[in-house]
């Protein structure tokens, strides 16, 4: 039997947060191949919860308090390799903006039908299938 090689890097943790009919969408300083755009994330710390991480992150990406409602899935990105979980999270205070600089260049609400533009390779299917049901087309 043969042993696949495993990623050693930490896992990523995706916050998917829909606040007013609209899908808070970052764009990082420096791209991961394709992705310019992408929803606010970060690597897991050690001992860190998937759906704490990715309200953490939010937190010091965007500077917007929101809560862990469900996770949706996780996957190998066929981008980028990486272990990649997706947490839907609720807005519950503050005003998005770019916290934290060095990683963002700019963030977004983007509506539903805007988010091709943004994202040119086909969201992963639980997320895709979670905004076509929570947001207006």
């Amino acid at each position: 039997m043969t042993q696949q090689k495993t990623d050693e890097r930490p896992g990523i943790a995706a916050a998917i947060v829909v606040h007013e009919d609209r899908v808070l969408m970052v764009r990082r300083r420096v791209s991961e191949g394709q992705l310019s755009w992408q929803f606010s994330a970060g690597e897991i710390e050690p001992g860190e919860a998937r759906e704490d991480a990715a309200v953490r992150e939010t937190q010091e990406e965007t500077g917007l308090d929101v809560a862990a409602v469900k996770l949706l899935g996780e996957r190998v990105h066929p981008k980028t390799g990486r272990l990649m979980s997706y947490t839907v999270c609720e807005v519950l205070g503050g005003t998005a903006r770019v916290a934290d600089a060095e990683e963002l260049a700019e963030l977004a609400w983007i509506a539903h039908d805007e988010i091709p533009q943004y994202v040119p390779c086909k969201l992963f299917e639980p997320v895709q299938d979670y905004l076509d049901a929570v947001m207006p087309s």
